[in-house]
């Protein structure tokens, strides 16, 4: 059986849940959604195969953009884990959006795991998660996980969520200040190819997913939101967010 992730991972969050779900995995071969010029449908999985396939949640749902990205895999009936990662507030339909491309993609649901990783807009919010202890109960998650596919038990999980999905919100557009250099960083490294190399003090609103990339990568930190939006999406999920989540395993 060969080991595989798939990961969606725009400031490092989820690809950290994603490292401490595998490790213990003998070799782990990497797939990254993140990359816009990667021919997707040229990608294919052998059959009996493992995959962790890991997202962030936006505002409760998968980015679509991941989700595409994942539609043209062929997963050929590849054993799948899904994990959503989450900032403390709430994952809400993620997993079901999730489960839904991937057996369309052809992979089989086996497990799905729910993390916690720092909130990528609110850093206070889940600061320093996952930290030891999660990647410690990731850890054991894997064990069942794989526990569950050497005994040949291919159920799907029972998962929270709802069909339809709730539609994603309006995310913020970052804006660079006069502290760019500019190096261009950001347009290179940008999933969704949002900014445009002719100017890269501004996001392009149709194509920016709000996944704050640029804004973690900046070296000059010159990559911003409103600093008054920010307060006010603060305030409005401060109490969703007060009591400390648990990581969760559906299998």
């Amino acid at each position: 059986m060969k080991n595989y992730q798939i990961i969606f991972s725009p400031t490092g969050g989820t690809e950290k849940v994603a490292n401490a779900i595998t490790q213990n995995w003998s070799q782990v071969d990497t797939i990254d959604l993140s990359i816009p010029d990667t021919n997707y449908a040229d990608i294919s999985f052998e059959s009996d195969s493992l995959v962790l396939i890991a997202m962030p949640s936006f505002g409760g749902v998968a980015p679509q953009l991941a989700l595409d990205r994942l539609s043209r895999i062929k997963g050929n009936g590849a054993l799948c884990v899904i994990a959503a990662v989450y900032g403390n507030r709430a994952y809400e339909d993620t997993f079901v959006q999730m489960e839904d491309y991937a057996q369309n993609a052809g992979f089989r649901v086996i497990a799905a795991i729910s993390a916690v990783a720092e909130h990528s807009i609110i850093h206070e919010y889940a600061a320093g998660r996952p930290d030891l202890d999660d990647c410690k109960v990731l850890a054991k998650f894997c064990e069942q996980v794989l526990e569950k596919a050497s005994s040949n038990d291919f159920s799907k999980p029972s998962i929270p969520g709802n069909r339809p999905y709730k539609k994603a919100g309006t995310g913020m557009i970052p804006k660079a200040d006069s502290a760019c250099t500019p190096c261009g960083q950001c347009a290179l490294k940008c999933p969704a190819s949002a900014i445009s190399t002719d100017n890269l003090k501004i996001s392009d609103k149709s194509k920016c997913i709000s996944c704050m990339r640029c804004v973690s990568i900046c070296p000059t930190h010159a990559r911003k939101v409103s600093s008054l939006m920010t307060s006010i999406a603060a305030a409005a999920i401060k109490r969703a967010c007060s009591v400390k989540k648990e990581n969760e395993l559906f299998r």
